[in-house]
């Protein structure tokens, strides 16, 4: 039951946060990001065995891995800038949040250039004429 872990450690992490965040605000912010980072970190095991299963059943279809990496590589951005933001958001500063999400949409969509071009392809050859 390791989500009860993640709550227990998110729970722990949230009173003491909000007991030092009165005397010492910088602080209560570095435990926040740490406290974040480490959940990153605890779930960096279960990711990997995820993007494993996903390479071996695109293997086994047939699927380039080239576009399986790509979609990963656009999911890992996806979730970067979202824990970015979201720690940006925790120190007051929502502008700055805002253009990190602006950055990762702009990244993903660049990143799915080739995916779509292959689509789009696709379609046209599929189109009698």
């Amino acid at each position: 039951m390791e989500i009860i872990q993640i709550v227990g450690l998110g729970l722990i992490a949230t009173v003491l946060i909000l007991i030092i965040k009165e005397q010492k605000p910088m602080f209560a912010f570095l435990l926040a990001a740490f406290t974040g980072i480490l959940i990153f970190l605890f779930l960096v095991g279960k990711i990997a065995s995820v993007i494993e299963v996903l390479e071996n059943l695109a293997q086994r279809s047939g699927v380039n891995m080239i576009f399986l990496k790509t979609i990963l590589k656009i999911i890992g951005i996806a979730y970067i800038a979202e824990f970015g933001a979201q720690i940006v958001r925790d120190a007051g500063q929502e502008s700055v949040a805002s253009k990190i999400e602006l950055a990762g949409k702009i990244l993903i969509m660049v990143m799915a250039i080739p995916i779509i071009t292959v689509i789009i392809e696709t379609v046209v050859k599929l189109i009698p004429g």
